[in-house]
């Protein structure tokens, strides 16, 4: 039998403990969200769809961004049991210099139209975390403005070469001259992707107001408010405004890049050069050959050719070739910090993310950009304690198994013409 008594309001304060509310509307949702899809969830509720969607999107069918996706999903970890590791050491070295995580910021373009901080907030984030920012040959802040934004971080640059080739030379001397230590020298867009999503949003540059546009700000004036109250957003790489991204870009880029630009970019560049946007182990290995510091698997975030090679999946086999002559790194579709545990367990020296970043930005400026970072940092560490490995060092590829989705059909063994048959015959 039960014995049942009235409750002692002692005893019910002891088990109920109420939480103090909190005030500000931005921290409270960015303390919500747990995961880097929880950011972007607050991103699009907080973003014009034109802009949301131009971060969002990928090229054509969006195939490449999905299969990146699903490929760090489609993993298996292996833990080493009583294998104590109470804290680990997420720091590591990459390109003649430290960081305080595996994973840094990629480029991305047009950054100040997603959230008006753009790479002000990115750059100082960093430069708190101790991981290097990457600013886009296609930023909306200058060279010397994220270097006054993260003056004592480390700052890479991304280039593209430019149907003008002085533009290009220029902005290289430019970052080197303000201090930035690495040049991602990108070879995957010598035209833009069909990026259908912008086409169908009409997305351009300046923003185009339309009945749809309107309809779509009413419900996010604060995004407006920011855009039309701060300064102009300017490029420093392009000279006219005035279209769709996709008609910006092939205008400004050159479709005849060559081995010939990398040799001029390296001759101008003092610092460390790594190719951004190789997708297969052949190009690694000339590349490496050619004299680079580094690569970057890299498919553009699946944003240029839909169905590009996955470049997790390219990762062992690049690792294998040319990993002991340089230094290997990967993007693309890195959501959560077991993706970067994974990749760095099967070779990578480094990571790098994009829309991870711009969800926090979009979800709340540099606030939402510190708990991008946060989050990606908890992940790491805990999958690293519940693997039982303490550094990175430690992580090898007995660890991960990439479980098999997209197989390769076997090719059937040509057959010889009929004519050569029956002369053997």
């Amino acid at each position: 039998m039960v014995q049942r008594q009235l409750p002692n309001p002692a005893e019910l304060l002891e088990l109920m403990k109420f939480k103090k509310p909190e005030f500000d509307g931005r921290k409270r949702r960015l303390e919500a969200a747990l995961t880097i899809y929880d950011l972007r969830t607050i991103a699009k509720r907080r973003t014009p769809k034109a802009a949301f969607d131009y971060t969002d999107g990928a090229a054509e069918g969006e195939l490449s961004l999905s299969r990146a996706r699903q490929a760090f999903e489609d993993i298996e970890f292996h833990p080493g049991i009583l294998r104590p590791a109470p804290e680990v050491d997420t720091s590591t070295s990459i390109l003649g210099g430290p960081s305080a995580l595996p994973f840094g910021i990629a480029p991305t373009g047009f950054t100040r139209l997603m959230q008006t901080e753009g790479e002000v907030a990115g750059a100082s984030a960093a430069g708190a975390a101790g991981i290097p920012f990457t600013l886009s040959t296609l930023g909306t802040t200058s060279i010397e403005g994220v270097k006054a934004a993260n003056p004592h971080g480390r700052n890479w640059f991304q280039l593209y070469v430019m149907r003008d080739r002085e533009i290009s030379y220029g902005l290289a001397r430019r970052a080197a001259e303000a201090g930035f230590d690495t040049l991602q020298f990108t070879v995957d867009t010598p035209v833009a992707g069909a990026r259908l999503r912008d086409k169908r949003n009409g997305f351009a540059i300046p923003p185009q107001l339309t009945l749809g546009t309107i309809v779509n700000a009413i419900p996010r004036p604060w995004w407006w408010y920011d855009f039309l109250t701060t300064p102009k957003l300017e490029f420093a790489s392009l000279l006219t405004t005035g279209g769709t991204v996709g008609e910006l870009l092939n205008a400004a880029m050159d479709p005849t890049i060559s081995y010939d630009d990398l040799a001029v970019i390296r001759d101008i560049w003092p610092g460390k050069i790594v190719v951004k946007g190789v997708q297969t182990v052949e190009d690694s290995v000339r590349l490496i050959d050619a004299g680079v510091d580094g690569i970057i698997l890299s498919n553009h975030g699946g944003r240029q050719l839909d169905r590009a090679p996955i470049p997790f999946h390219l990762l062992p086999n690049v690792v294998r070739e040319v990993g002991k002559d340089a230094t290997v790194m990967i993007d693309t579709g890195i959501m959560n910090g077991a993706d970067i545990v994974a990749s760095i367990a099967l070779g990578a020296k480094f990571t790098l993310i994009g829309r991870a970043y711009l969800y926090g930005l979009m979800a709340g400026g540099r606030e939402g950009v510190d708990r991008t970072i946060q989050i990606l940092r908890t992940e790491i560490e805990r999958t690293m304690q519940l693997l039982g490995v303490a550094s990175l060092a430690e992580l090898e590829p007995r660890h991960v198994t990439q479980l098999a989705r997209l197989q390769p059909i076997a090719t059937a063994p040509r057959r010889a013409p009929a004519r050569a048959r029956s002369a053997k015959a």
